[in-house]
């Protein structure tokens, strides 16, 4: 079972890891397993990134079989390579202000209504399921380094640029302070 890197063919399918089309044409990732519901095999597509980040293993696997063909191979293994170092990293799923009710799985503590607060999802069985938040604060010591802002402002497209700068001085202010 080959990982393949190929074009789009109709941009219905969705990435698994960050949850947008892939556009058709557009150059995606597909990470195939066992299919767990039948014979045969099944593939996860997802924006080359988006794999590197979530799914390094498979990556920099895909990497090594396509040789030169990979697109933009220098970034997507710099960033499969991080994750593997650091292997809570994948679990990033990206940032948003703080609703209420949610516990930091660092600290234990509350998470205010309207401070940052990272998202954080599981990898099993071709899934990735809701696994918390943490404080921005925590960041460091739960990821075991400071190196998260790429990853988190990829994952929280959704952001404003005003609100990824303010994410980004978050981010930056706690690791001074560490």
């Amino acid at each position: 079972m080959a990982h393949v890197f190929e074009p789009a063919a109709s941009g219905r399918s969705r990435c698994r890891g960050c949850g947008r089309a892939l556009a058709r044409g557009e150059i995606r990732f597909g990470e195939r397993l066992p299919n767990s519901y039948g014979e045969g095999e099944m593939t996860l597509w997802f924006h080359p990134l988006c794999a590197a980040y979530k799914r390094p293993e498979p990556m920099l696997e895909a990497i090594a079989q396509s040789g030169e063909t990979a697109p933009d191979r220098e970034a997507l293994e710099q960033a499969a390579r991080a994750a593997m170092r650091k292997p809570r990293l994948p679990r990033i799923e990206g940032a948003e202000r703080a609703k209420g009710h949610a516990t930091c799985r660092q600290c234990r503590q509350a998470i205010a209504r309207g401070d940052w607060r990272i998202r954080l999802s599981s990898y099993d069985e071709g899934q990735f399921s809701p696994l918390g938040f943490i404080h921005v604060g925590c960041a460091e010591l739960y990821f075991e380094t400071g190196a998260i802002v790429a990853p988190l402002l990829h994952f929280s497209a959704a952001l404003s640029d005003v609100e990824r700068e303010e994410l980004r001085q978050a981010i930056e202010r706690a690791a001074a302070s560490s």
